[in-house]
């Protein structure tokens, strides 16, 4: 077991002396940071700031045990944290501030976060994974109050996991489990259901996880006492105190912002009981102050009165911090040793004052420097175009006249130029045009790469492997062919676990994973609480710690618990970070056509628009679902899988080649040919359309008949523009609501394939009514597309085009 701080604390007072100060002179530069960032926005040179001043004491202490190998999972208050350990510096700090889009000068997020949102860089640039042993980790922020919660449990819970399970490559991420994750949330955010489910879960579970509470009495304006049932969140959580004894519950610690010896011993602490116990962790850090409110977007002179006001001038941590220092004298051999003196520490605010101009300086003449680079390439070239329209003079007098340009101003200017020489042939123009689409790339790189992996391992690159049959392939439920597969993968990838409701003891509901708990162990295939927002959340945090996690939401309609860290959270880590961390988490799901209201939605344009950056796959069966996940687990990027809720116990020929055998992503299936009409589909509503179109065989009509197979990526070789080509005539079916993923298939095939110049009728969609199912077989068939439905639709559009071959039924 790793030393603790409590356990390595033995030094000289010299040593001693140099720690004070240092923190300290870290802390006043931390609190120069804030302010002079508060005046760069409201000097228009950035667009918006939002800061930690106030909190700079706790977030030192909270620092000094922080460790190589643990893990911060934060909001955007923790500036001093991420100076401490040296994961921003004064530059980059402003480099966010600006949103430089350069990731050397601004490696959080390449300027895509606004500032306060950190991140260290956990993978290479070539998307492998970096020793995260030697580095102090912080998972990339987000500003959903409390969002970043769920994450913090997975983070916690891998290092339990970790105690356990080894694989090749192992230690680059855990050292037996001895990591601690910490997070942090202000108080306000507390009243957050994602924070009471997180922190349950985390007593349940018991994981090493500390959590520091920043109270400083409001959120923006409202005060804390109508945020919450009661106002002291440390009294509310009382119940969550663990009782000796018991393996549940939380220990919980409270003190002052502004008590700096204090705040050390309580972290102190707090480490140690998480670190060498592995028990979960309240911090609440009270009285803490916020001199500058909330961001620059408003004052705290609006809702504060003159006495709150007064009391944090007296209580700023760094005033009290400063009295403790000049009042700490101690007896050492005779002699009375003082800390330092009031002139020692004036000196010490002045060069934190300087240190943090000169850095803020140079991070705005860098990234001055890259406009101005952009600016020198462009501008001759405008001007060589001066005389072949003189709009074009306006528009550079109007370019010169702007006081601070941005890249947005050098654009506008280069595409105004080409559109008022619109049909001018000349050299001067083609120089422009090429120089535009260069630096156009380069920018559509910084503002819009890493939505989906860009390493060796992206989903795309997995080669094909085709299911094996032979005479001795056994007929079977599809639930044998998912479960029989599932135990291959947990026997070939030792980092790869599931997890969620019902999941382990009773193998899923529908015994997809039937006895695989007893062969793999609780930790691998494991159950948990209801509770759909942490179940993604263990996922995302384990993920980011090197673990292969397969997150089960029992059914379809549950994910809707769970989409906000998905869209929030997940779909944006690659992207947020460039490339910087990755989160390859498996969320396995079943849905479809079921019984009811709650069983039985598709809800899947909501999951396909707010979750870009996850891959969404839509087996029509068990055996494609299989191969998927052995697709997804040779990938680095994360998916969503539905399985077909009504095809677990539909027979299926099992492969020979289980584990092995592979689906591609964004490739669709032709499962039927024909040549009067396109039909597209996906998921359960294949096997009903297939039925139609055997039906509409019967009368003259010849349906070819299209599997999507995964609606991100999509068809990714324009495979149905093709089968439009053939047959001329278009039809979606989608069992989700009228304009859902019939509508993103629609836009997919017409704008981006280029579908309608082969249409001679118009595309038609064929989708559920505008209200969740009704209960019973009676219910599906008059709320989604029933067989029916499609071949009098289907057959209409053929009577429009020959009535007399085709009467009206």
């Amino acid at each position: 077991m790793e030393a603790t701080y409590i356990e390595t604390q033995q030094i000289s007072f010299q040593d001693f002396k140099n720690q004070i100060l240092a923190d300290y002179k870290l802390g006043r530069i931390s609190r120069e940071m804030s302010y002079l960032g508060r005046r760069e926005v409201l000097t228009g040179k950035a667009k918006f700031g939002i800061f930690g001043d106030g909190k700079e004491l706790p977030q030192l202490a909270m620092a000094k045990v922080f460790k190589n190998g643990d893990f911060r999972s934060g909001y955007y208050r923790d500036q001093t944290f991420a100076m401490a350990i040296d994961a921003v510096s004064v530059e980059s700090f402003f480099a966010q501030l600006y949103a430089d889009t350069n990731v050397d000068r601004e490696p959080a997020s390449a300027g895509r976060q606004m500032n306060g949102h950190y991140a260290t860089r956990s993978l290479n640039e070539d998307g492998s994974w970096k020793n995260l042993m030697e580095q102090k980790n912080i998972s990339s922020d987000i500003s959903p109050t409390a969002g970043q919660m769920p994450r913090l449990l997975g983070l916690a819970l891998a290092s339990k996991v970790y105690k356990s399970v080894k694989f090749e490559g192992s230690e680059k991420f855990s050292n037996d489990g001895n990591e601690v994750a910490f997070g942090t949330i202000g108080d306000a955010s507390t009243a957050e259901g994602h924070f009471w489910e997180a922190l349950n879960a985390a007593c349940a579970l018991q994981v090493p996880m500390i959590v520091s509470i920043w109270d400083d009495g409001y959120g923006i304006s409202v005060p804390t006492q109508n945020q919450r049932a009661k106002a002291d969140i440390a009294e509310m959580l009382s119940g969550f105190q663990r009782t000796e004894g018991q393996n549940q519950g939380c220990e919980i610690i409270q003190v002052k912002a502004w008590d700096y010896p204090s705040l050390l011993d309580a972290y102190a602490r707090a480490e140690h009981f998480a670190r060498t116990e592995s028990v979960p962790v309240v911090v609440h850090v009270v009285e803490v102050t916020q001199p500058q409110g909330h961001s620059t977007s408003g004052s705290h002179e609006r809702y504060k009165n003159e006495e709150r006001l007064k009391w944090e001038g007296e209580f700023d941590g760094l005033n009290k911090f400063r009295e403790w220092i000049l009042n700490y004298s101690i007896e050492i051999e005779g002699k009375d040793e003082q800390l330092a003196t009031a002139e020692e520490l004036d000196l010490i605010n002045e060069e934190a004052k300087k240190f943090v101009k000169e850095g803020q300086k140079k991070a705005w003449e860098d990234y001055q420097k890259s406009i101005t680079v952009l600016k020198d390439a462009v501008i001759p070239l405008v001007e060589n175009l001066e005389d072949q329209n003189a709009e074009i003079t306006a528009e550079l007098h109007k370019f010169n006249k702007i006081i601070a340009v941005a890249k947005r101003d050098i654009f506008h200017l280069v595409r105004k130029s080409l559109l008022l020489t619109r049909g001018n042939e000349s050299a001067e123009r083609k120089a422009l045009q090429n120089k535009f689409k260069e630096i156009f790339a380069a920018e559509k790189d910084n503002y819009s790469s890493h939505l989906y992996s860009q390493s060796q391992w992206k989903t795309t690159n997995i080669k094909e492997i085709p299911p094996v049959f032979s005479e001795n392939s056994e007929n079977v439920d599809g639930r044998v062919v998912v479960r029989n597969n599932f135990d291959k993968i947990f026997e070939k990838y030792p980092e790869t676990l599931v997890f969620g409701e019902d999941a382990g003891n009773i193998g899923d509901v529908n015994q997809g994973l039937e006895g695989l708990q007893e062969k793999y162990g609780e930790l691998r295939i494991a159950d948990t609480g209801i509770r759909e927002a942490t179940i993604l959340g263990q996922g995302i945090g384990m993920a980011m710690r090197g673990l292969r996690p397969i997150a089960e939401i029992q059914y379809l309609d549950y994910i809707l618990y769970c989409l906000q860290g998905m869209s929030d959270d997940l779909a944006t880590v690659q992207y947020r970070t460039k490339g910087g961390q990755k989160a390859p988490v498996i969320i396995r799901t079943r849905g479809h056509r079921l019984e009811g209201v709650w069983h039985s939605g598709s809800p899947m344009a909501g999951i396909i628009n707010l979750s870009k950056g996850i891959l969404v796959l839509v087996p029509r069966n068990l055996t494609k679902a299989a191969g998927f996940y052995n697709t997804m687990l040779q990938s680095d990027e994360p998916a969503v899988i539905v399985e077909c809720l009504n095809g677990y116990r539909l027979k299926e020929k099992q492969p020979d080649n289980l584990g092995e055998f592979t689906v591609p992503v964004g490739k669709i299936e032709v499962t039927k040919e024909g040549k009067d009409v396109t039909l597209v589909t996906y998921g359960s509503t294949w096997r009903i359309v297939m039925e139609a179109a055997e039906e509409l065989e019967k009368i003259g009509i010849s349906a070819e008949v299209i599997d999507v197979q995964s609606l991100i990526p999509f068809d990714l070789s324009h495979d149905i523009a093709e089968s439009v080509k053939k047959t001329n005539r278009l039809v979606v079916i989608d069992e989700d609501v009228e304009g859902g993923t019939s509508a993103f298939i629609l836009q997919q095939i017409l704008e981006k394939q280029k579908a309608f110049r082969f249409l001679d009728s118009d595309p038609l969609t064929i989708c559920a009514e505008n209200h969740r199912p009704a209960y019973a077989s009676d219910g599906d068939y008059f709320s989604k597309p029933s067989v029916d439905d499609m071949v009098e639709k289907i057959y209409e559009m053929f009577n429009e085009i020959n009535p007399a071959r085709f009467p009206a039924i």
